[in-house]
């Protein structure tokens, strides 16, 4: 029969189960690993069967271990959104907003954030950026409420609500042979060195498929993961890229990147803020999803790009 255990024991199994290591719990928890370990043999002894099993040099759950951290989970998530629940029946405006988004949404959220704090001074931000498979996990065992990617995951049950648009476009340097064009194609890209994000990303998506519906090929020049090396390398004259503008409003008003030459360029595509479907949302959370959405439909989304509405005029010359 399972005994009773502790929200300690609970968290620290739980920790241990989304991050895959007693020592990186011990450090997450700021606790010793003899004391996560300790909360883990308790739990077993609850539980009248071990949780965590040695593979390689790495530990993972067994199957009560499995069943055992999936139900605190819940537990955890319920406990949260009853304090949640009597904070708002008190009238307290506070709680904490616990968000993710994909590393080009980065550029787009701090300043919903400020917007949205300064109404409500007593709510703490936890922001993470991630790849997009890291968004969805973090999204998948609750450690984030809301998400902010270009598409919702085919691998997870959400409720996905478009609230801004997002444009991405083909750039390059002011100085790159190409932009002595008046006009291009796709075709004059295609033998061009491109720098592209990792595979699965959205911007890396978008760009193939646009590609492959005109029949040509992507030549990838470099694949990294990170809008900052792909965007000095550009401006460095040493190939182009398709990008989010979001990640590239102050090149383009430093006049380090431009728009290249090419009909329908830039493209808009929408951002989606979203959340597990089965899981009830914290108030908060559920404030801040409306506030987003309130304000890209009004049209108070941040893009400084003074030079885009010219830029959009020379490629459609």
């Amino acid at each position: 029969m399972l005994k009773a255990a502790t929200f300690r024991q609970l968290k620290t199994l739980h920790t241990v189960a989304k991050l895959g290591s007693v020592s990186r719990a011990a450090e997450e928890l700021r606790l010793t690993q003899p004391a996560v370990s300790l909360q883990i043999r308790l739990l077993e002894d609850g539980a009248g069967a071990p949780l965590l099993q040695r593979v390689g040099r790495g530990i993972q759950l067994t199957a009560a271990g499995e069943i055992l951290a999936r139900y605190a989970l819940e537990i955890l998530d319920l406990w949260n959104g009853a304090a949640d629940d009597l904070a708002a029946l008190q009238g307290e405006q506070g709680g904490t907003l616990r968000i993710g988004a994909i590393t080009t949404a980065e550029y787009l959220i701090p300043p919903f954030l400020v917007r949205f704090t300064e109404q409500r001074p007593q709510v703490k931000v936890q922001f993470k950026v991630g790849n997009r498979a890291d968004i969805i996990r973090m999204l998948a065992t609750h450690e984030i409420d809301l998400a902010i990617m270009g598409s919702a995951p085919r691998e997870l049950r959400t409720l996905a609500t478009p609230f801004a648009k997002h444009p991405m476009a083909f750039v390059a340097s002011p100085s790159h042979p190409l932009m002595k064009k008046k006009r291009l194609s796709l075709d004059d890209l295609k033998s061009e060195n491109m720098f592209v994000r990792e595979r699965g990303s959205g911007t890396r998506s978008t760009v193939e498929n646009l590609f492959k519906q005109e029949g040509h090929k992507l030549h990838i020049g470099s694949e990294l993961s990170s809008n900052e090396a792909i965007k000095q390398l550009v401006e460095a004259g040493l190939g182009i890229s398709f990008l989010s503008l979001h990640a590239c409003s102050l090149e383009f008003q430093a006049g380090l990147l431009a728009l290249l030459p090419l009909p329908g360029n830039p493209i808009e595509r929408d951002w989606y803020v979203m959340h597990v479907s089965d899981k009830r949302l914290p108030h908060v959370a559920s404030l801040f999803r409306d506030f987003l959405i309130d304000q890209g439909m009004s049209g108070a989304v941040p893009i400084p790009l003074p030079t885009l509405t010219a830029a959009k005029r020379r490629c459609h010359d």
